[in-house]
């Protein structure tokens, strides 16, 4: 019979709770931390007093509240103290920003590409480690980097990071936490994530899916991509590759060939490409902007463009009724350009959904764009670089530190 918890077991997981608490919700008093934590305040002032000591938090007296009485110490994150890098091999860019503990940018470096992103993987790397490594230069004596995450557009194994399959770049097989560990910080240790999946952790923390415990997360860029929030857990499947919504098949009998092999994906018919050539424009330049300029013309009464978005709104409206049939979510958040194109055809997405989503599911559904903007992405890496510091603190910051980790 296995004997409960052991003391020190149950501080390291009270200390885990508190440094969440105040990297998610910011500056909190000790009185609220009791309270939701379920804690008694001597134990929050020991919590507190460990993790101040360890430069994680810093406690302060609050601005001024209008109450008689002493005020309880607000606690708050110390960004300066523990970082993260997060990274980002976008379709149009590659993104790398330096995250301080509470979510706080410290650094943030961007890299367009100007004739779409190199097939290399050992390129890619590098042009990612050579910012990254300078952000690291730049970070004061004290400071300690827990963490490293990086999001990509494909089939990416779970637990490992490996990179099964970017269909978009042509990777197969591709180890690229290995290829940026050997390029970064020595002991930093660094972890590969779909950027769907990234998206779902970032607006489920930190945007507009705060709160809810069954959500879809959607991205659109070339390809559509889903991460699914299920009972407040991410969920990745048996391999990590759950939520390829992009290639459910959706028009099997006269689709458009899909470049997974397929015809008639989801993103075949909802993707940027098929929105640029049924608008009547040059599929070959994709991007944001191409979206916005569609959307934008529809807006002045352009009729190839608002054909092109009610046929568009049509098949991701279809896309997110079997999401809703699947997954029962209370919250669809579309990114990246599918926050766009909801937002020239959302009478067209609604009114599917009400066709094809079964009438008790649809009931309760939000849809909504995302909070967080062009920043999801490399938000959602951030809190994944997080995970193990704000699981055990100390223990962390105590392997990490020294005269690598800064």
């Amino acid at each position: 019979m296995r004997a409960g918890p052991s003391q020190e077991e149950v501080r390291q997981h009270n200390l885990g709770a508190l440094l969440r608490h105040v990297h998610y919700e910011g500056p909190t008093s000790r009185a609220v931390l009791a309270a939701g934590l379920g804690l008694n305040r001597s134990t929050i002032l020991g919590l507190v007093g460990d993790l101040a000591a360890a430069g994680l938090v810093r406690e302060e007296l609050p601005q001024e509240t209008g109450r008689a009485g002493r005020p309880s110490l607000v606690v708050s994150p110390e960004p300066a103290r523990a970082h993260v890098l997060a990274l980002d091999v976008g379709v149009e860019r590659l993104s790398v920003a330096l995250v301080g503990l509470g979510g706080v940018f410290l650094d943030r470096r961007e890299h367009p590409w100007p004739a779409g992103p190199p097939q290399d993987p050992a390129e890619v790397a590098a042009l990612l480690a050579g910012p990254a490594r300078e952000m690291l230069e730049r970070t004061p004596d004290g400071s300690t980097c827990v963490g490293a995450a990086a999001a990509v557009r494909g089939l990416i194994r779970h637990p490992d990071g490996l990179v099964g399959l970017t269909p978009n770049m042509g990777w197969k097989g591709v180890d690229l936490a290995g290829a940026l560990t050997d390029r970064l910080r020595p002991g930093v240790p660094v972890l590969v994530a779909n950027e769907a999946n990234l998206g779902a952790l970032a607006e489920h923390r930190r945007g507009i899916g705060r709160g809810s415990r069954n959500l879809v997360y959607l991205h659109g860029e070339i390809g559509i991509g889903a991460g699914v929030i299920s009972a407040g857990e991410l969920l990745r499947g048996e391999r990590g590759y759950a939520g390829e919504i992009g290639h459910m098949t959706v028009n099997p009998h006269q689709g458009r060939p899909c470049g997974c092999g397929a015809r008639g994906c989801l993103e075949a018919e909802a993707g940027e490409r098929a929105l640029l050539e049924a608008a009547g424009r040059d599929a070959r330049t994709t991007g944001a902007e191409a979206v916005r300029a569609v959307v934008a013309a529809a807006d002045l009464g352009d009729v190839a463009a608002r054909a092109a978005l009610h046929r568009v709104g049509d098949w991701l409206g279809i896309g997110i009724a079997n999401l809703a049939n699947l997954f029962d979510p209370d919250l669809v958040v579309l990114g990246g350009t599918l926050r766009d194109v909801f937002l020239g055809s959302a009478a067209q997405v609604r009114s599917r959904i009400n066709t094809n989503a079964l009438a008790a599911v649809r009931e309760q559904l939000r849809l909504r764009v995302s909070e967080l903007g062009d920043d999801t992405v490399l938000i959602g890496a951030a809190e994944l670089a997080f995970a193990e510091v704000l699981a055990r603190p100390l223990e962390t910051l105590a392997r990490l530190s020294g005269p690598t980790g800064r």
